[in-house]
């Protein structure tokens, strides 16, 4: 049974650092020009290190009275409350009806406007937008050594990195879907499903034998929780300035403001989630001066990832399109990352960044291009049709969230 734990009297994990580590270049000068410090305070450091204990209260209590009283039972009604809303569910279960009516209620702080605005700027991006996901959140993700041991009892080899992130990128763009963060809505159903599955993982991997909290902390925790969550929805927004995709302050702003809500949703603590874009970037670079620590974890699930290109499903010349897009992917994890971190991943530390010097000017001449009248919509559909392609060219059009942690899966069916 998985047990919400606070700061308490118990040492850190001992795979937290004894002090803040360097993080990317990139970061450090977006930073520098929001005036957010380099490194976290003592207090905040300290703080980052005990929440390595914590998981996610309310799910995970919810989580353990689907297993008092029977998964095969209690799971439907959870389908149901999530698709139908929790008044679709005949006599509820009070344990059910509690968190369901809490997080169908959305917070008063929720600005809808922002929310559709966050959305259109981030379909804009395009393809490029999740090339940075992909290439240097990641990627550069697998340098946090001690969620890597989480990914790896999760079947993370076995199912691979392709799998991975074809799921979080279904997750993602049912996230930035036109009012899909509405209660009912496909963001709003994905996002607490992979809630959902991150619950069953941490209570399974906490109760494998070779788990050690002492060393790890709780698997899935609210650090790593948070740490993810500025990775995938703010790190590629960062990182879209260093390749021409230029959003305006209001833009950036809304993204920020769509990152708290998703976050809550997801089951990150009030203290994590970000009040603004500012505070967002001080989240991806403070949860990353206490995480990024690299080991032999990094290469080993970063190599498989530079790879999957190899198995990308082109219908003309799928060869040579192959090798273009391993070099492509490649070139763009190097252009952010640095040789270093390609050092660290297992990589090839000596590869040009032709691809990001090619399509910034590209960018910058369709960043212009939406701030003409209905410019933005423009682009969020162009944007929409470029991210869909390119998932079907990873994956196909079979895409089920949470079918790569399949521990998961098989805890479910106990």
């Amino acid at each position: 049974m998985t047990q919400p734990v606070d700061a308490d009297s118990r040492p850190l994990p001992a795979r937290f650092p004894r002090k803040p580590v360097p993080v990317a270049a990139g970061m450090r000068v977006i930073g520098r020009l929001l005036g957010v410090p380099p490194v976290p305070g003592d207090a905040e450091f300290a703080r980052l290190g005990e929440l390595l204990y914590a998981g996610d209260q309310e799910m995970d209590a919810l989580v353990d009275w689907m297993f008092e009283k029977g998964v095969a039972e209690t799971k439907p009604l959870f389908r149901q409350a999530l698709s139908e809303g929790i008044a679709a569910v005949p006599d509820a279960p009070p344990q059910l009806r509690t968190f369901f009516e809490t997080y169908e209620a959305v917070p008063d702080w929720v600005d809808e406007d922002k929310l559709r605005l966050a959305a259109a700027v981030m379909r804009s991006g395009g393809a490029d937008g999740l090339y940075l996901a992909r290439d240097v959140a990641l990627i550069g993700g697998y340098q946090y050594s001690g969620f890597n041991q989480t990914l790896l009892r999760t079947g993370a080899l076995e199912k691979g990195s392709n799998a991975r992130f074809a799921e979080t990128t279904q997750w993602a763009l049912d996230v930035i879907t036109p009012d899909g963060l509405r209660p009912g809505g496909v963001g709003y159903q994905s996002t607490l499903h992979v809630r959902f599955i991150h619950s069953m993982v941490r209570r399974h991997v906490e109760a494998m034998p070779d788990w050690d909290d002492r060393k790890w902390g709780l698997p899935i925790n609210q650090t790593d929780m948070a740490a993810t969550l500025v990775g995938s929805l703010i790190a590629p927004s960062v990182g879209g300035i260093g390749m021409g995709l230029i959003n305006r302050p209001r833009e950036y702003e809304a993204i920020a403001h769509l990152t708290r809500y998703v976050g809550w949703l997801i089951g990150v603590r009030d203290e994590l989630l970000p009040r603004d874009f500012r505070d967002s970037v001080r989240l991806l670079i403070h949860t990353s001066a206490a995480l990024a620590i690299p080991d032999e974890t990094s290469k080993l699930l970063a190599r498989p990832m530079a790879g999957d290109p190899d198995q990308w499903h082109y219908d003309t010349a799928p060869r040579l399109r192959r090798r273009i897009a391993r070099s492509q992917h490649l070139s763009i994890t190097e252009g952010f990352l640095g040789p270093q971190a390609m050092r660290n991943l297992g990589l090839n530390p000596v590869v040009l960044p032709w691809y990001p010097v090619l399509r910034t000017p590209v960018n910058l001449l369709r960043s212009a291009a939406k701030l003409r009248s209905g410019g933005l919509e423009r682009a969020s559909r162009r944007g929409d049709r470029e991210t869909k392609a390119f998932l079907r060219t990873m994956a196909g059009d079979d895409v089920r969230i949470g079918d790569s942690a399949h521990v998961a899966s098989r805890a479910a069916a106990a």
